[in-house]
């Protein structure tokens, strides 16, 4: 799966929540101030990569997520488990911790979870 670019991931993250759109549709959608010809070039992009494929209705194109955002989160966690963490999860803990962005409880939770899995 090939990395996306931060505007791709906006175009993309529109199109997970809205399951299938016109670029129009997207234009509106989005939270920054794009132009349709900068949206309908991303989309078209998005479909060379292989993550949208559409639907026409003559000159229009309805496109729609052939990656579900659950693959893709899947993929973008496992590279950044790697590149930034050593593939240790004990890492990623430790690091959320550290910056105080997790709280004892969510830890405790987490580890609820992990126990009941087993």
């Amino acid at each position: 799966m090939e990395k996306l670019t931060n505007k791709e991931e906006e175009v993309m993250q529109a199109l997970w929540k809205l399951g299938k759109a016109f670029v129009k549709e997207l234009v509106v959608t989005l939270p920054s101030d794009n132009h349709y010809n900068t949206i309908s070039t991303i989309v078209r992009n998005l479909e060379e990569k292989g993550y949208v494929s559409y639907n026409a209705y003559g000159k229009t194109h309805q496109y729609y997520p052939i990656i579900s955002k659950e693959a893709y989160t899947r993929t973008f966690m496992q590279h950044a488990m790697k590149k930034y963490f050593n593939n240790n999860y004990k890492n990623v803990v430790s690091f959320f911790a550290e910056e105080e962005k997790i709280s004892a409880d969510e830890l405790r939770e987490i580890l609820a979870i992990i126990e009941n899995k087993s």
